[in-house]
């Protein structure tokens, strides 16, 4: 039977962030994912500069040109109509950025390997048997493998999670999202756009600029009790015809087929490990509870499990110091992010605050970086982690 410190099920963002932060400490790991790299995943292909300091911790480069798309501006509508233009500061490194995952996720799986990860693509996890001093983990045709740590970075249906008995039956998810590719002939296009639409609160609709004229145009909107599906077909269809949808986009031609997912944002809320397993990513429902963004703090939670089994000690200790370090520098924000997203649910609420932001130059700057998560979002409610990392005066790759 072959072994290895720790088998990551799940070789998206959390999983590679876990997998090359571990070799970074000298531990050895093994990554399985049941798709073949590259693979299209469902997702709005922002990346935040959360993510992208995350991304330049791992030694991570930007992709060719034509497949990173630099963001300096972002382009808002408030739900009466206002345009507000925010800037991210310019010449200090990058703040914001879209990719598509196809491309940012096949890189991380290379940067996994060179970094000395084995990673086992086309590898579907069957189960896990617990022995007296080590975990086997069952691989559907394959050898089983012996381990003594697990990270379970696949997923919100996460299938360690299901096999560990501690899937929440009901949950699912705490947003709803859809996106599509189009090709966009209208000049606007260019710019990220957010739009605050009135029947999508707190959600929005956005359109994100890639390569070749080509945009990622979806919306997310919070899951309701009354809110069902034949209610987003209807939203999805009629969302590209709203005249200033249109007046930015301009006639636009699919790029195939429209793909919808649910998004988890209950971290603070979620088991984070169970038996030899630690939850990373979506299988943590680590999104963000205010605009569903995922990556950077899947990338986050796959650097602090690497990080707590590192450290050593028993199976225990190892979750125990896991839960703590994510509980210190991310359930603040967690919170703040849903009680901030319950008020924005109210359509006065949300043009006051749009209104009161574009008062300044000083407001939209830093509400622009308040937003791509520069810093972590309720900082300043949170004096014990003011130092200079908190607030960094330049974006990443500097």
């Amino acid at each position: 039977m072959i072994s290895a410190d720790i088998v990551i099920v799940g070789a998206g963002p959390a999983g590679t962030s876990a997998a090359i932060h571990a070799a970074k400490s000298g531990v050895s790991s093994i990554v399985i994912d049941k798709a073949h790299f590259p693979r299209d995943k469902c997702c709005g292909d922002g990346l935040t500069a959360l993510a992208l300091r995350e991304l330049e911790l791992l030694g991570f480069e930007p992709p060719a040109e034509e497949q990173w798309q630099t963001i300096n501006g972002i382009q808002i509508r408030s739900p009466n109509g206002r345009e507000i233009r925010l800037q991210l500061p310019q010449g200090r490194g990058e703040y914001a950025a879209v990719v598509p995952r196809s491309v940012l996720d096949s890189q991380l799986v290379d940067l996994a390997s060179s970094a000395g990860a084995e990673i086992r693509q086309g590898t579907v996890f069957k189960g896990i048997t617990n022995k007296n001093d080590y975990t086997e983990v069952l691989i559907e045709g394959q050898e089983s493998i012996k381990t003594r740590n697990l990270v379970a970075a696949d997923g919100m249906w996460s299938p360690v999670r299901k096999s560990l008995g501690a899937a929440k039956q009901s949950y699912l998810g705490d947003w709803h999202a859809f996106r599509q590719y189009f090709t966009a002939t209208g000049n606007r296009s260019r710019d990220l756009w957010v739009w605050f639409e009135p029947d999508l609160l707190p959600g929005y609709a956005w359109s994100f600029p890639l390569a070749d004229g080509k945009v990622n145009v979806g919306f997310g909107v919070m899951r309701k009790e009354n809110l069902k599906g034949r209610d987003l077909q209807e939203i999805w269809a009629n969302l590209l015809d709203r005249p200033h949808i249109r007046e930015v986009l301009g006639s636009t031609v699919p790029e195939g087929p429209y793909k919808a997912w649910p998004i988890p944002a209950r971290l603070t809320s979620m088991l984070l490990h169970t038996g030899p397993a630690l939850f990373v990513g979506d299988a943590a429902a680590a999104a963000d509870p205010m605009t569903g963004e995922g990556i950077g703090q899947a990338l986050e939670t796959g650097r602090l499990a690497a990080t707590a089994i590192a450290e050593g000690g028993t199976l225990k200790e190892i979750a125990k110091e896991y839960e703590r370090s994510v509980r210190r520098s991310m359930h603040s924000d967690h919170r703040l992010a849903r009680a901030l997203n319950t008020a924005l649910s109210h359509e006065r609420i949300t043009n006051a605050s749009l209104k009161i932001i574009n008062s300044s130059d000083w407001s939209r700057r830093h509400f622009a970086r308040w937003m791509f998560e520069d810093y972590p979002r309720a900082v300043m409610l949170t004096p014990r982690r003011w130092n200079r990392a908190s607030f960094p005066l330049t974006g990443s790759w500097k």
